[in-house]
């Protein structure tokens, strides 16, 4: 049995100022949204956040910058957020772009462990500078440390008592790997179910990486609306 909480202020309120927080999610798609609201209230500061992206202005992640909570940003894609790019050219956010391939290893390598590895993306460009290079097979390859958080932030579709968790189509996105890859691994859950409920053949993310669990309903906003004229 994992802790079950009740509000989404008791499931975030270990997280502290100056915490390394993962949080999963591709845009606006299957991102822990009420676990991001209860920090935008709790006030948490100088956070340093390691997600795909931002969210957008007036959602996700975007919340938290908005409210100067974010001090660095570890991340691949800022293209739909405006405050982030303002916070970039007047200095008030430290950014760390990275390739979102080799972001996804990044997680993954240190939920597994794997200090670090070696990858051809980036090579020549300014993501390598400072970093130490080797040549495989004739082809240079850059090395690229791991990546883990003090706690993570993730989303699943189902989720059980005892912490198995259960992602939806293309909100599986980061989620997995970042769950892994946290200290600490807090997750929200559309739909929580008794433990032996769920099939464990289709469980993505196993119950050992994962510490809280926090059943709610989420608005799954839409980050740009497309529709035929």
């Amino acid at each position: 049995m994992k802790k079950i909480c009740t509000s989404f202020q008791e499931a975030v309120a270990d997280i502290h100022d100056g915490a390394t927080l993962m949080v999963g999610g591709f845009g606006l798609c299957g991102i822990p949204e009420n676990l991001i609201l209860a920090l935008a209230e709790k006030g948490v500061k100088d956070l340093t956040v390691i997600s795909n992206n931002c969210g957008i202005d007036e959602w996700g992640l975007g919340l938290l910058l908005n409210n100067k909570q974010i001090k660095k940003m570890i991340g691949s894609y800022v293209g739909e957020n405006k405050e982030f790019e303002r916070q970039v050219l007047t200095g008030e956010l430290e950014v760390e772009l990275t390739p979102q391939g080799t972001l996804a290893e990044k997680i993954r390598a240190g939920g597994a462990g794997i200090p670090a590895f070696y990858t051809p993306a980036g090579v020549g460009t300014p993501v390598a500078e400072g970093k130490e290079t080797k040549i495989f097979n004739g082809r240079e390859y850059l090395l690229e440390e791991a990546l883990t958080a003090d706690f993570s932030l993730v989303r699943a579709w189902k989720g059980d008592k005892m912490g198995n968790l259960v992602y939806h189509k293309t909100a599986r996105n980061f989620n997995p790997m970042i769950a892994a890859a946290g200290k600490v691994t807090i997750a929200e859950v559309e739909a929580l179910y008794k433990i032996g409920e769920l099939d464990a053949n289709f469980i993505h993310t196993p119950s050992i990486y994962v510490q809280t669990i926090i059943e709610g309903t989420q608005e799954k906003r839409i980050e740009r609306l497309t529709v035929s004229k």
